[in-house]
């Protein structure tokens, strides 16, 4: 079987159902956010961090599959089953969430991305699923997108934040916090 079809020559391609939207339909757009998404869940996965964050990780990366397998089907014409995701996957990222917040310091300032490579592509990451959400929410307004989509990429871009942060306490890399440079006469708030 050869990866290329040639379908897709002339700016088309088709959802699950068979169902041909431009390559730059909002579907499109969204799932294929979610797969760059998922690759750079990857990276992170592939840096030297604990065994238990790249478990996480990787069942964070089958739930994308999921999410891209849902925002690739044609909800009027797709008879394939989807994958569910489910309201246990976003609780995990929350559970995950309150155990990496036990070990850190109360946050008291915005963070720079940035302090070692991994934990920059933590931010990069989450930069991209806030994209990722802010597609899927536009989506949702003129199709149905299942609401849990948009609840676990929520949660998700949170997840990775702390996760960013929680390495930068295991690597003992001071956080890069940022301090707002306001001018001797403007008042501060």
């Amino acid at each position: 079987m050869k990866i290329y079809t040639k379908t897709g020559d002339k700016g088309l391609t088709s959802l699950i159902g068979g169902t041909r939207v431009p390559k730059h339909h909002i579907r499109i757009e969204s799932y294929g956010t979610v797969d760059e998404l998922n690759s750079y869940i990857g990276l992170i996965g592939d840096q030297d961090i604990d065994a238990h964050d790249k478990e996480v990780l990787k069942q964070i990366q089958d739930r994308l599959f999921t999410i891209g397998a849902s925002l690739a089907a044609d909800p009027e014409k797709s008879k394939m089953v989807i994958p569910d995701l489910e309201l246990e996957d976003v609780e995990l990222l929350e559970s995950e969430m309150d155990t990496m917040n036990e070990s850190l310091p109360e946050l008291r300032h915005f963070i720079l991305p940035g302090g070692n490579n991994v934990i920059s592509f933590c931010h990069i990451a989450r930069c991209v699923c806030r994209r990722a959400e802010r597609i899927t929410v536009q989506l949702a307004e003129e199709s149905t997108v299942d609401e849990k989509v948009n609840i676990y990429l929520n949660r998700l871009s949170d997840y990775l934040f702390t996760l960013a942060r929680k390495l930068a306490n295991d690597y003992k890399i001071p956080e890069n916090q940022w301090v707002p440079r306001v001018k001797k006469n403007e008042k501060k708030y």
